[in-house]
């Protein structure tokens, strides 16, 4: 990707990823990319208005960009000049109708039961509360919500108030009931598939005739399973796009190829990139969804559009029922910066809607292993125009280490970089909350990271900085599990 001259101020917190421009303000319209010569042109949709690529104030990945004029004071890092496109009106009659607006839907909210505020506020518990023994302390859940966990090869692990960890299940007792039952407790609709696999581990849990709505509340510890046999479950069949032609270094992806890839529009643009992980939930960035104002973290306000082969032609969108923001997300250095959306109605997985797979807990990836991300971001650093059709770029996995220097320590182990030291293949501006995703020998892709934020795009010793899905896989499984359908 082009780089374009710049002013980097390197400070105490990550360097901000603004656009200075007000949420009132017309977006620019997308780009039309130039498709690659077995790519069919991209054609308007009977002459309607193009979708734009909204440019708010709230981070969209990188750049922080300056309309010509007064600086914005609280942006001092990183400054990207361009000249002013269009005007903005509106004034307190403007505002006023924003007032207006926001007052209706809050009240649509509330007369009809739809959650439009962020959640992922801490939970309440009692002083007597047990963990994981089958029983709701907490107000929210949170005390049986983080009982499952995945291992190598699917391996269902299962912590109880009576194991002092994580233990696999006995596959002797296992059948299919237990699997829908387990997966739906995960937040999924249903299982796809379970069997036995060999385990060295000394202890098992083993399926009791105990009633209970977790499975955390069905088992007992024992030792003696029959042929040392665990209990391996996967809830939905993941990350297997359907074709499997891929060209490196910032090319149109060709239709079907990451099938997981959301695009989320604000009000009609599109703003932030997102990932499928079931038929109920996307994974996207915190930073997507500012508190201020109050209406990005609105729901109503929220499309979510899958199996988009470009921006012109959109299929019709899914509703947001929930935005559930990490409750530790900083937006000063970008830690958790995670979020879930669920929506209102589950998703029909096809050939060109399919989900991306989640890591196991232990299912780490290595420095320099070669990943891809996806958006429809701008194609240049400091760019007006959105891609209209999903874009992809390969980018290798960088050493903490060595990215650390880059940013002078600003990187946490909620983090992870990618991309290439010497420039030329990152994400940009409106490909925020988008997938990095890695494929692991099983043939599947895995979400390792969410795009969170970088210095520019594509510089020299700036790779693009994740958020880290392994190091957040917990409070994913653990909101999908507290707000599961």
């Amino acid at each position: 990707m082009e780089n374009t001259e710049v002013n980097v101020e390197h400070g105490e917190n990550p360097p901000p990823y603004y656009l200075v421009v007000k949420p009132s303000c017309p977006p620019p319209p997308y780009a039309m990319v130039q498709p690659l010569p077995s790519t069919p042109p991209v054609v308007p949709y009977s002459n309607q208005p193009l979708p734009q690529l909204l440019a708010p104030h709230v981070p969209q990945r990188v750049i922080t960009t300056i309309e010509q004029g007064q600086p914005d004071p609280r942006q001092s890092r990183l400054v990207v000049t361009r000249h002013k496109k269009a005007r903005c009106y509106g004034g307190s009659g403007g505002s006023l109708l924003i007032l207006l607006f926001t007052g209706i839907v809050i009240w649509l909210g509330v007369r009809y039961g739809v959650s439009v505020m962020s959640r992922g506020k801490s939970d309440t518990c009692p002083p007597n509360t047990v963990v994981c023994d089958g029983h709701t302390d907490c107000q929210k859940g949170s005390d049986e919500t983080i009982c499952v966990r995945f291992g190598e090869g699917n391996e269902l692990q299962v912590m109880t108030s009576n194991s002092s960890g994580f233990l696999p299940i006995c596959y002797a007792d296992w059948n299919h009931s237990l699997a829908t039952q387990t997966c739906q407790q995960l937040g999924f609709r249903g299982s796809y598939k379970y069997g036995g696999l060999t385990s060295t581990s000394k202890s098992f849990l083993f399926v009791t005739s105990e009633s209970s709505d977790t499975i955390q509340g069905k088992v007992n510890v024992g030792t003696m399973c029959p042929g040392e046999q665990a209990t391996f479950l996967q809830c939905t069949d993941c990350g297997l796009p359907r074709t499997s032609s891929r060209i490196i270094g910032g090319s149109v992806a060709t239709p079907g190829l990451w099938p997981w890839q959301a695009s989320l529009h604000f009000e009609g643009s599109h703003v932030c990139g997102g990932s499928v992980v079931s038929q109920d939930f996307i994974v996207s960035a915190a930073h997507c969804f500012p508190s201020d104002p109050a209406s990005w973290q609105l729901a109503v306000n929220w499309r979510v559009y899958l199996g988009v082969e470009s921006q012109y032609m959109l299929p019709p969108p899914h509703y947001v029922a929930d935005i559930i923001i990490h409750e530790s997300y900083n937006p000063n250095t970008h830690d958790n910066d995670v979020a879930l959306l669920k929506l209102t109605q589950p998703i029909n997985f096809t050939g060109s809607v399919q989900p991306v797979c989640l890591p196991a807990f232990d299912q780490v990836i290595s420095t320099d292993t070669q990943c891809w991300i996806t958006g429809f971001g701008t194609t240049q650093e400091g760019g007006a125009l959105g891609s209209s059709q999903l874009m992809e770029v390969a980018v290798d996995i960088i050493d903490t280490s060595v990215c650390n220097d880059a940013y002078k320590g600003l990187i946490s182990n909620d983090m992870l970089c990618a991309g290439d030291m010497e420039g030329g293949r990152d994400a940009c501006q409106g490909d925020s909350g988008g997938p990095l995703v890695c494929q692991e020998e099983d043939g599947r892709w895995y979400l390792y990271g969410v795009t969170s934020w970088g210095s520019g795009c594509g510089r020299v010793n700036s790779p693009g900085v994740y958020s880290n899905v392994h190091s957040l896989l917990a409070w994913i499984h653990s909101k999908m599990e507290e707000d599961r359908p």
